[in-house]
C-alpha cells in the first residue's frame, strides 16, 4: 500500500509540474503575441494613413522640392494639409464609446501619429505637435522606411519605467523605394496591458481548474479505493486482538466487498474451528478437578468411617457435582455468546422484563446464600435492542456473582435508569470488594476469585459471559469499587 501511495504521489507531483511548465510556456507567449498582434494591426493603421497624405504630399511638393529654396508660401499649403490630419486625430481622441473587448472595457482611441518629410524630420504630430520640427531621421522606425526596409521600434519614454513603452511602426508615404516621408503610428503599451493580464488570469484559472480536476480524481481514486482497504485492514486487526467488531461499511466498490465478505467468511470459518479446539480443551481442563473430587469421595466413602466424615464427603460430592453443573452450564451459554460475530436478529425488548426474570431465576441462590435482593421499581419501559436469552444469561451471572460474595445476611442493591440515549443497570453487592491485584483479570477466562463464604473459587466464566453479551450488544460492563464496602456492577447498552 505504502508503494502504491508514493506512486500516486509521484503521478500528482508530475501532472503538478507539467501544468506548471505548460503554464509558464503559455504565459511567456502572450504577451509577445499580443504585441504582435497589435503590430500588424498598426501596420495596416499606418499604411492606410500613408496613403491619405501621399496625395496632399505630392501637390504640395513637401519632399520634392529643393530645401533650400522652401518658402513662406509653401510651408502655408503643408500646414493647410497636416492641419485636416490634425483636426481628424483631435476629433477621434475627443471621443468617448465604451466597446467591449472580450472582458476588456475600450473607451478612447489610444493610438497616434506623427509624419516626417524625407529628412526625417517631423512635420505632423498629433500628440499636441510635441515632436514637430524634431529630426528622427535616426530612429529605427524611420530611418529604416527612408532606406525602403520595414521600420519599427520600441522605446520608453522614461528610461527608467517599463511601463512608458511606446510601439512604433512606421510605413513609407509615396514610392517605397524613394518614399517622400514617413507616416508613424504608435500606441503607448500599457493600453494593451490589460488584454494580456486578463489572457494570463485565463491561463492561470484554465491550468488551476483542469489541474485542480486531475488532482481531485487522483484523491477521489486514493479514497475509493485505499480508505475501504484501510478500514478492512483495521476490522482484521480488530479480530486479531479477539475482538468482535461489525464488518466495516465500505462503499459499492466490487473489489473491496468481495475483499470484505471473503475475509468475514473467513473470520467465521475459523472462529468456528478455533471455538470448538477451545471449548473441548476448556471443558477437560476444568472438569477433571470436579470429576477428580468427586471419585476420591466415592471411593472413601466404601470404607467404613464415622458417620460425621462421611457426611463431610457426601457435601463435597454435592459441592462438587453442583459446581461442574455450573461449569457445563456457563460453558453452554458462553458458547452460544461466543460463536457469534454479530446478532442475527435483535428484536425489540423491555430491559426491565429481562432484568426481572434474571431475578427471579437468581432468587433460589440469594434464599440459601440468605442474601436479600433488593430492586427499585421503575415505571417507565427501557426500549432496547437485543437477545433476550443472552441478556438474561448476562445479568443472571452479575447477579449470581454479587450472591456468592455477599456476607450471609446482606442484601445486593439492583438500579435500573436511563441515562443520555442509554440504559444503565447498576448491581451493588456490599462484600469485601475486589483486590487490586485482581482488577486487570476479574474479566479473563476462568480466573476466579474465591467466595469469602465457602471457601471454593467459581468457575471464572461469568464475567467473562457478561463482557461478551454487552460488547455483542454495542454496550460496557465495568467493576467499580462501592463507597463503604462491596463493589457496584454497571451494565450500560444502547436505548432502542
Amino acid at each position: 500500500m505504502r508503494f502504491t501511495r508514493v506512486t500516486l504521489f509521484f503521478i500528482a507531483f508530475i501532472i503538478t509540474l507539467g501544468f506548471y511548465q505548460l503554464a509558464r510556456h503559455f504565459l511567456a507567449e502572450v504577451e509577445p503575441q499580443t504585441f504582435q498582434a497589435t503590430e500588424e494591426m498598426m501596420v495596416d493603421t499606418a499604411n492606410l494613413l500613408a496613403e491619405l497624405v501621399a496625395k496632399d504630399m505630392a501637390k504640395t511638393d513637401m519632399a520634392k522640392t529643393d530645401m533650400a529654396k522652401t518658402d513662406a508660401k509653401t510651408d502655408a499649403k503643408t500646414d493647410a494639409k497636416t492641419e485636416e490630419l490634425r483636426q481628424a486625430f483631435d476629433k477621434a481622441h475627443a471621443r468617448r464609446f465604451d466597446s467591449r473587448i472580450f472582458d476588456h472595457m475600450k473607451h478612447q482611441v489610444g493610438i497616434n501619429a506623427y509624419l516626417t518629410d524625407c529628412r526625417g524630420v517631423v512635420i505632423f504630430d498629433s500628440d499636441g505637435g510635441r515632436r514637430e520640427g524634431q529630426n528622427l531621421s535616426l530612429r529605427r522606425d524611420v530611418s529604416l522606411t527612408l532606406s525602403g526596409r520595414y521600420g519599427a521600434r520600441s522605446s520608453r519614454e522614461n528610461p527608467d519605467d517599463s511601463s512608458t513603452s511606446v510601439l512604433y511602426v512606421a510605413a513609407p508615404v509615396g514610392d517605397p523605394e524613394n518614399p517622400a516621408g514617413v507616416l508613424t503610428v504608435y500606441k503607448p503599451q500599457r493600453d494593451v496591458m490589460p488584454l494580456v493580464r486578463q489572457r494570463r488570469r485565463i491561463i492561470y484559472m484554465a491550468c488551476g481548474l483542469i489541474g485542480s480536476g486531475i488532482l481531485f480524481l487522483i484523491g477521489a481514486v486514493f479514497l475509493w479505493l485505499f480508505h475501504p482497504l484501510g478500514k478492512i485492514t483495521e476490522y482484521a486487526r480488530a479480530i486479531e486482538r479477539g475482538e468482535r467488531p461489525a464488518k466495516p461499511k465500505i462503499g459499492i466498490g466490487r473489489e473491496v466487498n468481495t475483499l470484505a465478505h471473503a475475509l468475514d467468511s473467513m473470520r467465521d470459518v475459523l472462529e468456528g474451528r478455533g471455538y470448538v479446539e477451545r471449548y473441548i480443551q476448556t471443558l477437560t481442563h476444568e472438569m477433571k478437578s470436579p470429576l477428580a473430587a468427586i471419585r476420591g469421595a466415592a471411593e472413601l466413602l466404601s470404607e467404613d468411617m464415622p458417620v460425621e466424615t462421611r457426611k463431610r464427603f457426601l457435601e463435597n460430592i454435592l459441592a462438587e457435582t453442583s459446581r461442574s453443573d455450573r461449569l457445563i452450564n456457563r460453558l453452554l451459554e458462553l458458547s452460544v455468546i461466543e460463536s457469534r460475530a454479530r446478532l442475527d436478529e435483535p428484536a425489540d425488548i423491555d430491559f426491565r422484563v429481562i432484568v426481572a426474570r434474571a431475578i427471579d431465576q437468581a432468587r433460589p441462590l440469594a434464599e440459601i446464600a440468605g442474601v436479600d435482593l433488593v430492586k427499585d421499581e421503575l415505571a417507565s419501559p427501557l426500549p432496547i435492542r437485543g437477545d433476550a436469552f443472552i441478556l438474561r444469561a448476562a445479568v443472571t451471572n452479575l447477579l449470581e456473582n454479587a450472591i456468592d460474595f455477599s456476607p450471609r445476611g446482606d442484601s445486593v442493591h439492583i438500579t435500573l435508569c436511563a441515562n443520555e440515549g442509554r440504559v444503565e443497570l447498576a448491581i451493588r453487592d456490599h462484600g469485601a470488594g475486589i483486590p487490586d491485584y485482581a482488577r486487570d483479570k476479574v474479566f479473563e477466562r476462568f480466573y476466579s476469585l474465591r467466595h469469602p463464604g465457602s471457601g471454593r473459587k467459581g468457575t471464572g466464566l461469568g464475567l467473562t459471559l457478561v463482557r461478551e453479551a454487552a460488547e455483542l450488544h454495542l454496550g460496557s460492563i465495568t467493576l467499580e469499587p462501592a463507597e463503604g464496602a462491596g463493589t457496584i456492577a454497571k451494565l450500560v447498552l444502547p436505548l432502542a
